[in-house]
């Protein structure tokens, strides 16, 4: 429950266990059931308030860090008509299903990811829904997948404040967002959108990353700030927000994505955000 409560549930769009009718009895939670045969422990979700700032390369990284940490990691594609997730991780094969429910497709490495792409006959088939049905595709990827043994499973949201964020934040049990931006002069803005979103959801901002910050030259060393002055530290203490991680412009990185090889990338540049994410787990028995 957020510390400004004033306990009208019917005026509210937070999806606290508090929830009451009028009366003062206890609403029903707008949380869904994930599948019975699922075991997902930690949901992280990756927002940002505009699209094309690399929110889900940040998604694949962290995916991948956690990975390399020793832990059990998904990627639920949220973005449902922009998909990319499959592209960034090399995967060209389709989901498969049963009786049981949906099988995600696994990694090289062994992340389990499911996306829209992974269930249409090409890859560059559109997908034109409306967006409650776009919203309801999203829930049934958490309900009707088999998500086995998942330690962290990231959510890659698309951009903005609209259906599918909301059914994210309400249907799944996101503990925390991570917000995606870029060095521009909207920034601030943007940022105060997606944040101000997850506050009125109660869900705590682990951190924001700005993507695209600068370009390191190989040469002297130098950094260049391509996309303009970046200002993300003092939007975050806006905010009050202490978590923020910067990732540079890196033709290597942008190779590895093409390639779909985002899985042999070597940065550190999210290490202290995925230190952040992993004491999520601090009360979990881990293998």
């Amino acid at each position: 429950m957020s510390e400004s409560c004033n306990h009208d549930c019917n005026n509210c769009s937070a999806a606290c266990d508090s929830r009451q009718e009028e009366g003062g009895n206890k609403k029903e939670s707008f949380q869904a059931p994930q599948n019975a045969l699922s075991d997902v422990k930690h949901v992280i979700g990756v927002v940002s308030g505009k699209g094309g700032v690399g929110k889900s390369l940040v998604t694949s990284m962290l995916a991948v860090n956690m990975a390399r940490r020793g832990y059990s990691t998904a990627i639920l594609d949220a973005d449902i008509t922009g998909p990319s997730i499959p592209k960034l991780f090399g995967i060209r094969d389709s989901a498969t299903s049963d009786n049981m429910g949906i099988y995600p497709v696994l990694s090289k490495t062994g992340i389990e990811i499911m996306s829209t792409n992974l269930l249409l006959e090409h890859d560059t088939d559109p997908v034109i829904w409306r967006g409650p049905i776009i919203a309801g595709a999203v829930k049934q990827f958490w309900t009707d997948v088999i998500w086995e043994d998942v330690d962290f499973m990231f959510v890659d949201m698309p951009p903005g404040t609209g259906d599918v964020p909301l059914t994210v934040f309400q249907s799944l049990p996101v503990e925390g967002v991570v917000v995606v931006t870029s060095p521009q002069e909207l920034v601030s803005m943007i940022v105060t959108k997606a944040v101000k979103m997850a506050a009125m959801l109660n869900i705590p901002v682990l951190g924001i990353v700005e993507n695209m910050s600068y370009f390191e030259c190989p040469d002297c060393g130098k950094r260049h700030s391509i996309f303009g002055d970046s200002r993300i530290e003092e939007t975050a203490e806006a905010l009050g927000i202490a978590n923020v991680a910067k990732i540079p412009v890196d033709p290597k990185l942008a190779a590895a994505c093409d390639k779909g090889m985002i899985e042999l990338f070597e940065s550190d540049a999210l290490d202290g955000l995925s230190g952040i994410i992993e004491k999520l787990a601090a009360g979990d028995e881990k293998n």
